[in-house]
């Protein structure tokens, strides 16, 4: 039996399915929920727009403001199974980085959606959850 588990949530509906399977699956479990901000995304601003510079530092700031909200619904989601789930985020490479915390965090389980990213950059990047499943040292959970 699992006794952390990783769910890497985003605000796709995918990331809600993960959480609840991980909610009714390992409910005697640690659960921690995981939000990654990828740089490029607050960096693919164009750096000149007009005559002004972007101010990276409050793109940064709104990416992190919209983590915490995705933490806080997570969290909600976990209370309605009567769990207290820890949370937390990172700055990096999605896939690199939810397998760096599972490791620096004894976790020994993950479950991810099947299908947090869209469009072009799903199509350049290839599936988050198929690189973590490739490159996680511990059982990884894809939920559809």
């Amino acid at each position: 039996m699992s006794r952390h588990v990783l769910v890497a949530v985003d605000d796709s509906t995918q990331s809600t399915a993960a959480l609840e399977f991980a909610c009714t699956e390992y409910s005697d479990a640690t659960i921690t929920a995981l939000n990654v901000l990828d740089p490029g995304d607050f960096y693919a601003v164009g750096g000149m727009e007009g005559t002004a510079m972007a101010n990276y530092d409050e793109i940064q700031g709104h990416h992190e403001e919209r983590a915490e909200e995705i933490l806080d619904e997570a969290r909600e989601q976990a209370a309605e199974y009567g769990l207290e789930i820890d949370t937390d985020h990172v700055i990096g490479s999605v896939s690199r980085s939810i397998v760096e915390y599972a490791e620096e965090q004894g976790v020994d389980h993950i479950v991810i959606g099947s299908h947090g990213r869209t469009g072009a950059s799903r199509i350049l990047l290839g599936s988050v959850a198929e690189t973590v499943a490739r490159r996680s040292p511990v059982p990884v959970t894809i939920v559809r």
